[in-house]
């Protein structure tokens, strides 16, 4: 039995999908029922939540192996662990970690929780595989389609840094696979994406899909900063999000290697293939659909 959990996040529903077409007996955890709701025809449901410890044990019944995922909050790490430790008294044989990348060499941001989590899972008896996924294709839409449609530009200061995006249906494939152990027991696998493009070079790629000259304006980081608070964005985030782009900014996470092609069996899915499915994301007409 393969339990999911954050099944209604942006990569859970993913390996959600990939675990439910595979046929292997599953259940999907979430945190409310109207969320369950949406899950897959065929796929055991159950309501339970990080938070609560009293309402871990239950949904790991019978359970062999966990994909566990969590939306990067502050408690991350204290919410994470407590499933780890549910998991290891639930007699749970392997956990898929959906980590970060950075989590091997950043001490700041995101990246140094998940650390926390990766070093707490290596203490326990559990078998593991860590995932370190890049940065998504998924991201650009949801944090630049707002200015692109209404001004053609999307801002950061990100300067000429290259980042190697990635599919989080591509994660899914690894993941789904990574749950049945095996090979992939003990591993921890860094996720880049088949290119390394800079703002500049996605802001091409945009204009070449909408059919409309799109650009990337780089800004001092002192003026994000202002921008993103003044959206209602909480200082802790914005802090976070900073702290990780200066993790690009110093070199890291434009690398390009074989081993996500490796891994799934086929070429991985390009930010070209990305933007022509969801092209209608940027386009003017898509704010008022």
């Amino acid at each position: 039995m393969i339990l999911v959990t954050g099944a209604s996040g942006n990569v859970g529903k993913m390996v959600l999908q990939e675990v439910s077409k595979s046929g292997a007996k599953h259940r999907a955890m979430y945190r409310s029922t109207a969320e369950a709701a949406k899950a897959p025809a065929g796929t055991e449901k159950v309501i339970a939540d990080f938070a609560k410890k009293d309402t871990l044990d239950a949904v790991l019944g019978g359970v062999d192996s966990v994909y566990l995922v969590c939306s990067p909050i502050q408690e991350l790490v204290q919410l994470e662990s407590n499933m780890i430790d549910a998991c290891a008294a639930a007699g749970v044989k392997h956990v898929v970690l959906n980590s970060a990348m950075g989590a091997g060499d950043y001490d700041k941001s995101c990246p140094s929780w998940h650390r926390k989590v990766e070093d707490k899972l290596k203490t326990t008896r559990l078998s593991y595989t860590i995932l370190r996924p890049n940065s998504f294709h998924q991201n650009v839409p949801a944090f630049f389609a707002p200015t692109i449609r209404t001004e053609g530009v999307f801002y950061s200061s990100m300067r000429d840094a290259k980042n190697s995006f990635l599919d989080v249906r591509d994660i899914a494939v690894v993941a789904a696979k990574a749950l049945a152990g095996g090979e992939h027991a003990g591993k921890i696998y860094e996720l880049n994406g088949p290119e390394a493009i800079s703002y500049a070079e996605l802001a091409r790629k945009i204009s070449k899909v909408v059919g409309r000259e799109v650009k990337y304006v780089d800004i001092p980081m002192d003026a994000q900063r202002k921008a993103m608070l003044g959206q209602g964005m909480p200082e802790w985030l914005v802090a976070a999000l900073l702290d990780l782009q200066q993790y690009y900014l110093n070199g890291k996470g434009g690398e390009v290697d074989g081993l996500l092609q490796k891994l799934l069996g086929r070429a991985p899915i390009t930010m070209a293939q990305f933007l022509s499915e969801n092209g209608n994301e940027f386009r003017a007409e898509a704010a008022n659909a």
